[in-house]
């Protein structure tokens, strides 16, 4: 089915501006400064759809300083005459549109340009971007940190929910996926990794070397990462023949050591399990211990706080399907990928003999935590697909009550319908977004089956099932 973009707000002024080149009258109009996400309604911007990211960067551990350029191919979707990019802390220096000085102002997050013509409905035109500074983490609401982090002599860049605007300007909410192409400059003796597959590494004078990634597949802006650090790099191929880059922090080489000889055979159990691999390569970045409070899914190579386990490295494979190739169409949808990757733990510890989906769905309706420590956890709070605001998007009920969720559609339906529903989500909706609407009318289509009660107890119930 076609996927549609999220409402975003009417705007009632209309301008008339003459182009400079051709004398010919275009009507144009601001694109919206947000797309009304119900938990970060100032996320994303209205008016284009971003095609293809090309960053150029460049670190220095020593100081701290990113400088970046940032081009940006857009498909315009109304008459412009000006658009917003998400964009936080760092100093713009210029801004060009189709290779002309445009005009700029920020407020807040907002940066807001005006090309010096207006652009016409269906015209795919550039952005280029000119920055520099010390960036700074995004706080949110839960009270974590994303964006640009630095520990010692490295730095990572994350991006869930809205942390990518801290290095980047872009289109930052999921409904706008694109392809990207990052280059990153560092000293000699660093190691920069980026999403997808590295297409060279060479010295560049005054004891510098770039690194240029390229992804080819479609990429929602809080999965875009960069990493800087005197890493050990490791390279291979799963089985099927999916590249593997896997970079560590030296400190945690011992530790990781273990979780990340599995990643090939995750990577193809998962395709088994949910269908073909949904990209061209997999691999792990995994930064010092202190870095982060968490794990994050960035596409193609998870980042890591500290050294994984088999477990997490499951977990974070399994978003590749779940939340990266099929994206979430809101914040509010976080449980299509929370819930899924969170019931790929279960699959992946029942396929081996371990506890089965069933004992944990069990021991979390008993509260016995020595089947599952999350069973101990609040997981009844509030429903999956309606989290109470943007600071419990991560709880919980998100993660464990949503792989409940699909544990009750497989009671209902069976092993056969289930597990071809999992595939023919992740199929049918590759390198798209969509939303819990569109997944539980899938779900019925699918199966055949009536999943009224489980949406209404489940999905969208107040209070903790019994069963």
């Amino acid at each position: 089915m076609e996927l549609k973009r999220l409402a975003v707000p009417a705007v009632t002024a209309l301008l008339v501006l003459t182009t400079g080149c051709t004398g010919a009258t275009v009507q144009g109009r601001p694109g919206a400064s947000g797309l009304r996400d119900p938990f970060f309604p100032r996320a994303g911007n209205g008016g284009y759809q971003v095609e293809h990211y090309a960053l150029d960067l460049a670190y220095d551990p020593a100081d701290g300083r990113l400088r970046g350029t940032a081009v940006i191919t857009a498909r315009a979707e109304q008459g412009l005459s000006s658009f917003n990019l998400d964009f936080s802390g760092l100093k713009v220096e210029g801004v060009d549109v189709q290779g002309a000085r445009a005009r700029y102002n920020r407020t807040g997050s907002e940066l807001t340009v005006r090309p010096a013509r207006d652009l016409k409905k269906g015209e795919v035109f550039r952005t280029t971007v000119d920055y520099a500074g010390r960036p700074k983490p995004v706080v949110d609401p839960d009270g974590s940190e994303e964006g640009w982090i630095t520990t010692g002599d490295a730095a990572v860049g994350v991006g869930e929910p809205v942390g990518s605007m801290g290095w980047f300007p872009g289109n930052h909410h999921p409904s706008d996926k694109a392809t990207y192409d990052v280059t990153v400059t560092v000293p000699d003796g660093y190691e920069a990794v980026s999403n997808g597959e590295l297409r060279s590494r060479r010295a560049v004078g005054e004891g510098r070397t770039e690194f240029a990634w390229h992804s080819p597949e479609p990429m929602a802006g809080y999965l875009a990462t960069v990493a800087v650090g005197k890493f050990k790099v490791s390279t291979g191929r799963t089985p099927s023949g999916v590249a593997v880059y896997n970079a560590v922090a030296p400190g945690e080489a011992a530790g990781s050591a273990a979780a990340l000889a599995r990643l090939p055979e995750i990577v193809e159990w998962g395709s088994a399990r949910f269908g073909p691999y949904p990209f061209g390569s997999a691999g792990s970045i995994v930064m010092p211990a202190q870095t982060l409070g968490y794990a994050l899914e960035t596409q193609t190579k998870p980042v890591y706080s500290g050294a994984p386990d088999e477990e997490l490295v499951l977990h974070e494979v399994a978003h590749q399907w779940f939340g990266n190739s099929v994206s979430p169409a809101s914040w509010k949808d976080m449980w299509l990928n929370e819930g899924f990757a969170t019931y790929a733990e279960w699959l992946w510890s029942e396929d081996r003999g371990g506890v089965s989906a069933q004992r944990r769905f069990e021991a979390f309706l008993a509260g016995d935590t020595g089947v599952d420590r999350g069973a101990g956890e609040d997981w009844g709070a509030f429903p999956p697909a309606a989290p109470p605001d943007a600071a419990h998007i991560s709880d919980a009920p998100v993660y464990y009550r949503g792989a409940m969720v699909l544990h009750r559609i497989r009671q209902e339906v069976g092993d056969g319908a289930f597990f071809a529903l999992l595939r023919g989500w992740a199929a049918d909706h590759r390198h798209g977004n969509a939303s819990t609407a569109d997944f539980t009318a899938y779900a019925q289509r699918l199966t055949g089956h009536d999943l009224k009660k489980v949406w209404d107890v489940w999905l969208y119930g107040a209070g903790r099932p019994k069963g």
